[in-house]
């Protein structure tokens, strides 16, 4: 007669005479202790010889899905594997899954290490967000209502931190999935602003003349360190991604050319173009260069960090504006709208299209001309680069000594 759940419960934590045996149907059965625990066994032949395997103790497996881990192990024995086996090899891979930080810092090493120049922001990113919460989690096991439930509080808080978030776990799952760490991607179908209501809203903060002026002023006048001023008025000057100026070497500045080489592992389109960004110096930036460079005397690295060797890090210019907006509220009572040292770039661009013509202006930026015209022009626009940054200059100087 089949065991029920009835049986189950009149006998589970009664005490027994001895130890007792019941069948099922289909190969399953329990064994009862003197003390009343009950545990399911799968009943099988394998090579010949009569074996038993433990699936589960009751009350924690019920009897249906003792009846079901049955089947399954019956259909694995039925294609040749021992279900011992089997067992043992699903125990393995459970106790050698990869946690969520796991995979990522794999994926982190073997791809984006070489392939992203942010890829310092994006391990902060999941540092400070993602380890965390779901860091020690089997990265298989995480479900998606587990990754939603992270990525939808960032983005309320820190939509631009979720989107980071979400593009790169979606990349990490799937180089996972590629080489069978993981069994299934379960971001695939998400997307930032349809799943997350993430809606990108290109930034339009340049500064007019007049803060232009004020910002000039504070950044003479404050007590910010003699590096960072020049690193600021630089940025202002070229133009150039910070990044360009951040990780920017002594030996990428011939004065005898005249020429700052950007590397091509230093600016954004190096990967794609494989060439590096020229830029011109005029004898205005010459002079801040070398105040530069004497400052950093000991290292190869034009801007390093205090005390270092390294170049400076990468949230060494986050502080910078919010020094600068502070210094004019004290000093100026004047309260500053909110910018960025990224908005210096837009700054720049924006008086470049009044200084020279836009493609000259796009190629000073280190942006990607249109269609054929960046394949088959090989030009480097020097000459009309140095004239727009003399111009620039001169415009500079200007409103800094207005009243």
């Amino acid at each position: 007669m089949a065991i029920s759940d009835t049986w189950l419960k009149a006998h589970s934590g009664k005490p027994h005479a001895t130890r007792e045996e019941k069948a099922d149907r289909e190969a399953l059965s329990v064994r009862v202790t003197p003390k009343g625990k009950i545990t399911f066994q799968l009943r099988f032949r394998y090579d010949g010889r009569p074996c038993r395997l433990d699936l589960g103790t009751y009350p924690l497996m019920s009897l249906k899905e003792a009846r079901a881990e049955t089947q399954r192990l019956r259909a694995q024995l039925e294609q040749g594997h021992d279900p011992r086996v089997v067992k043992q090899l699903e125990k393995q891979a459970i106790l050698q899954a990869d946690s969520v930080e796991s995979l990522f810092r794999q994926w982190y090493e073997a791809y984006c290490k070489g392939n992203k120049k942010g890829h310092h922001e994006i391990l902060r990113s999941f540092e400070i967000h993602v380890f965390p919460k779901i860091g020690k989690l089997p990265a298989g096991r995480v479900t998606l209502h587990e990754w939603l439930a992270l990525l939808e509080g960032q983005a309320k808080a820190r939509p631009g931190i979720a989107e980071r978030i979400l593009v790169n776990a979606k990349q990490m799952l799937k180089w996972g999935v590629k080489r069978q760490l993981i069994p299934a991607h379960p971001l695939a179908d998400i997307n930032a602003k349809e799943d997350l209501q993430i809606k990108k809203v290109a930034g339009s903060r340049s500064l007019s003349d007049e803060e232009i002026r004020l910002v000039w002023k504070a950044t003479e006048q404050s007590r910010m360190a003699t590096k960072n001023k020049i690193f600021l008025k630089l940025c202002l000057i070229y133009g150039c991604r910070n990044s360009e100026l951040r990780l920017s070497e002594k030996s990428h500045f011939d004065f005898g050319k005249q020429v700052w080489t950007v590397p091509t592992e230093n600016h954004k389109l190096g990967k794609a173009s494989g060439k590096p960004l020229l830029r011109p110096i005029t004898p205005e930036i010459e002079a801040l260069i070398k105040q530069a460079m004497a400052l950093s005397s000991d290292g190869k690295h034009l801007f390093s960090n205090s005390g270092t060797n390294k170049p400076m890090g990468i949230g060494a210019p986050l502080q910078l504006p919010y020094n600068i907006m502070q210094w004019l509220r004290r000093h100026e009572k004047y309260e500053m709208q909110h910018w960025s040292v990224h908005d210096l770039r837009k700054t720049a661009r924006t008086n470049f299209s009044t200084l020279t013509e836009p493609h000259i202006a796009e190629i000073m930026l280190g942006h990607k001309l249109p269609g054929s015209w960046q394949v088959y022009d090989q030009y480097d626009y020097l000459a009309e680069q140095k004239d727009a940054y003399s111009a620039w200059c001169q415009r500079l100087t200007a409103l800094v000594v207005s009243p």
